[in-house]
């Protein structure tokens, strides 16, 4: 397997990989509308031409064939830069190991931009991964959704109970 970084010439093969790792990961992806599921697509045009800059983005390809992506960015913190991991995604049939390469292409190319932390969601498919890099873990991460998106997005929902907040903007 290798990992690179992409070209404008890999955009059509990310959104099918995407499109792929999407409808693998949910069933129910396909039958949503069409504002929800674009909402959770990662290779919009924009998006793709933002983290084919950002250094710390890259694909995982075997035989011209892409397997998976990794797209991540420097975030200044105010005293220091992290790398935010923001996707992962891999194809339905990606070698067992992949994300723990595509993981592994990011951590390295922080390193050398003098970047020492990497903060990413330790998602299903990164666990093998977050393991292999000796990642710390800090709690969960957790993603609020605004309007009519919060009733069909994706990962498991917590209610405000168990965390003491409102359940909704609205309540408060």
């Amino acid at each position: 397997m290798r990992y690179r970084v992409f070209t404008e010439h890999d955009y059509d093969a990310l959104h099918a990989l995407d499109l792929a790792a999407l409808q693998h990961a949910d069933p129910a992806f396909g039958p949503l509308q069409a504002r929800e599921r674009e909402g959770r697509i990662s290779t919009t045009l924009p998006a793709l031409k933002f983290y084919e800059r950002s250094e710390h983005s890259f694909v995982a390809e075997e035989e011209g064939v892409l397997h998976g992506f990794i797209f991540a960015q420097s975030v200044w913190q105010g005293d220091r830069p992290i790398v935010l991991v923001r996707t992962v995604a891999l194809a339905p049939t990606a070698p067992a190991a992949t994300a723990e390469g595509l993981l592994h292409a990011t951590v390295k190319s922080a390193y050398d931009t003098a970047v020492y932390e990497v903060h990413f969601a330790v998602t299903p498919a990164l666990e093998a991964a977050a393991l292999a890099e000796g990642a710390h873990v800090l709690g969960r991460y957790a993603v609020r959704h605004l309007g009519t998106r919060a009733e069909t997005a994706p990962g498991q929902k917590l209610g405000g109970a168990e965390l003491g907040v409102p359940a909704s903007p609205e309540s408060l």
